[in-house]
């Protein structure tokens, strides 16, 4: 079976588990959100350990809760599985005129800024009204940043991206001497916005580095618990200068 029949083939299952299954029954957009947020999530993780067949399975969870929702949309009497498709197609033609139409385009660049200009064209208010409130603050940083930079409000290079990261590490620093907890946390804020305007430069992605970390302090920190185990004692009857000879121990096999 080809894809378009696979896909109708799942439109059908999902109407039957919408009409027969007490559980399918009792769903709605409300109660599908947090289910759709931890899919999300769970290929998220699979794409950071390029786990090609965890990817190929969390999309078609995925897709399963787009066919969901267009089948509650369905049943609202809002919209229909058909409409869904054929606005994203139109969006997808529509904001590529430098390929369906006779605009030209230099590089990607280019591209990304007349995605926003078109976008503000339809109706947007501001350039930064699509980044979803409820994003990671991590991602809602580097979003915006980009997005800003497509009109033009962008660093010219690196090297005064840093000088603003130096600037505002000595302003935490100021900060932390007052002893002013609503400045500490301000500066604090400031100084990790200006990092993740550093990561782009570097094109490093903020979240997918800060979170490649946490899996490597996760892996090792287990691995000091499994060595101070194997010694008959445990991390929180050690000195902090022994479990610190663990940790590089830990590293060097890393």
């Amino acid at each position: 079976m080809g894809a378009g029949e696979q896909f109708e083939r799942l439109m059908k299952i999902m109407d039957e588990l919408r009409e027969q299954c007490p559980w399918d029954k009792k769903q709605t957009i409300a109660t599908l959100r947090p289910l759709t947020i931890e899919e999300m999530y769970e290929l998220a993780d699979a794409i950071i350990e390029e786990d090609w067949k965890g990817i190929k399975e969390e999309l078609g969870d995925l897709l399963l809760h787009i066919v969901f929702y267009a089948r509650i949309g369905r049943e609202q009497q809002a919209f229909t599985m058909d409409e869904v498709i054929e606005g994203i197609c139109k969006k997808l033609v529509d904001r590529h005129p430098h390929i369906y139409g006779d605009v030209k385009v230099v590089d990607e660049e280019e591209v990304k800024q007349n995605w926003e200009k078109l976008k503000l064209k339809e109706g947007k208010q501001s350039v930064l009204s699509g980044v979803p409130n409820g994003l990671p603050a991590v991602v809602k940083a580097w979003r915006m940043q980009e997005k800003a930079k497509k009109v033009g409000f962008e660093w010219e290079n690196k090297e005064d991206v840093w000088k603003k990261v130096e600037e505002e590490m000595e302003e935490l620093h100021e900060a932390d001497r007052s002893g002013d907890p609503s400045k500490i946390e301000e500066e604090f804020g400031d100084l990790l916005f200006s990092l993740i305007n550093y990561a782009r430069f570097l094109q490093v992605d903020p979240e997918t580095a800060l979170e490649k970390t946490n899996r490597k302090f996760k892996s090792r920190f287990m691995k000091m618990e499994a060595e101070a185990l194997a010694r008959q004692t445990s991390l929180d009857e050690m000195t902090l200068k022994e479990m610190d000879a663990i940790w590089n121990e830990v590293k060097k096999q890393d």
